[in-house]
């Protein structure tokens, strides 16, 4: 069978950076942090009182108020940020087939905030059990998938992936898949979270994961550097058209990049942290490039997981060492969570973006708040410190791995004919 080529003809972000793709692209490109003091609650007796928020967001510009009582924070940003994608690849709505458009969107947790609200109003009540007949699916993690189908009546594959921090990721490879397979000609993709709430902050608080850098919050997002402490959440929502190459041409759609290769694996070690030697994370772009056809010497450059955790960000660095060997060396390498945190579920959908417009405008995005590198990691990577570099990208990697050990990576090249 003779796989179709894959490619990506619209975007859409909602991110901390900015609410529209080009303002995203311009806060990786000049190194702004997305992370301010909580406002979405009151976090005073949290051990973390800052975020990586999405800011100027109001849902009554976007949704009547009925149809809000249905939708929690996550699936809003999702439906915005997938309007935008579908806008901005023109795709004409009464000339298409329906039948063969899908979505395949994810989120790694779902409707936290519904959840915490409704058992919350449920534990201060008298024990009367009064839900909101919406609660079940505000909450479930599926549900944005449904809601952009519903939206534009597109009737293809359909459905939402969950693997954690890998989930949009995940949602792209599967995409991917089902269009080279000719299974859909376009699908909306990607990822959206919403967990800046008491039990999202909470929650990664007792596992101690999160930075709690309050003093320095604005920096507190520190990948790879010897004073990081955790990661800084955050929330948002990324949306990718992808579309067989031949559909592509035929309606004369612009084309972003090419998904040439993706890989998936676990690291089969621990529930939340990776192998310490980075044996799946290995394995995953091992993968990624072999579906790709590709030798690792192609590859430019890499936009990692670096979430600033004390174990995660030494273990990617052996992984791409392991993988690349003298060539890693010569790779451009950065953490772009370091400026937007880490929009678990949507990471992916967001970083992947990232590699598409560094291959596009030739600006490897830095990682910010890198001013003392952790001994324990080569220094001899370029792992872009505090300013972007200019560099020439034909062919860029996005990894992105998940609490379960769930890893999973896409590889983008610049589109040629």
């Amino acid at each position: 069978m003779e796989l179709k080529r894959v490619v990506v003809t619209g975007l859409g972000a909602l991110s901390p950076l900015g609410n529209s793709v080009p303002e995203y692209w311009d806060g990786l490109k000049n190194g702004k942090s997305g992370s301010d003091l909580i406002t979405l609650f009151d976090p005073e007796k949290f051990k973390t009182r800052f975020a990586c928020e999405v800011k100027g967001f109001d849902p009554k510009e976007h949704f009547e108020r009925k149809e809000l009582r249905k939708l929690d924070r996550y699936s809003q940003l999702a439906i915005v940020a997938a309007e935008q994608a579908v806008i901005d690849s023109a795709i004409d709505l009464e000339e298409i087939n329906r039948d063969r458009v899908g979505v395949i969107y994810g989120s790694g947790i779902g409707g936290l905030g519904s959840i915490a609200k409704e058992i919350t109003d449920f534990a201060r009540g008298d024990g009367t059990p009064r839900f909101s007949p919406f609660f079940i699916p505000r909450m479930i993690s599926d549900i944005a998938a449904g809601h952009i189908s519903i939206k534009y009546g597109f009737r293809g594959p359909n459905f939402g992936t969950v693997s954690a921090c890998a989930t949009s990721t995940n949602a792209i490879i599967d995409a991917a898949t089902y269009i080279r397979m000719g299974k859909a000609d376009i699908i909306v993709t990607g990822g959206s979270e919403a967990s800046v709430n008491e039990i999202g902050i909470g929650g990664f608080n007792s596992m101690m994961a999160m930075s709690t850098n309050n003093e320095e919050y604005k920096t507190a997002s520190r990948p790879f550097d010897a004073s990081r402490d955790g990661f800084v959440i955050g929330e948002g929502a990324g949306a990718l058209i992808l579309e067989d190459l031949e559909h592509a041409r035929n309606r004369g759609a612009k084309i972003y990049a090419e998904l040439v290769g993706s890989g998936m694996s676990a690291d089969a070690y621990h529930l939340t942290a990776p192998h310490p030697e980075g044996l799946g994370a290995a394995l995953v772009m091992k993968n990624a490039l072999e579906d790709a056809q590709m030798a690792p010497e192609e590859v430019d450059y890499v936009n990692v997981h670096g979430t600033a955790t004390p174990l995660g960000d030494i273990s990617e660095t052996k992984a791409i060492l392991s993988v690349f060997g003298d060539h890693a060396y010569k790779l451009s390498i950065s953490a772009t969570k370091s400026m937007t945190g880490h929009l678990l579920g949507a990471a992916g959908a967001l970083e992947a973006m990232a590699t598409i417009f560094a291959i596009q405008e030739g600006w490897i995005p830095p990682t910010t708040n890198l001013n003392n590198l952790d001994p324990e990691i080569d220094p001899k990577l370029n792992l872009t410190p505090l300013k972007a570099q200019k560099r020439d990208v034909n062919v860029a990697l996005s990894n992105t791995f998940g609490f379960g050990g769930h890893n999973a990576s896409v590889i983008m090249k610049k589109f040629t004919e």
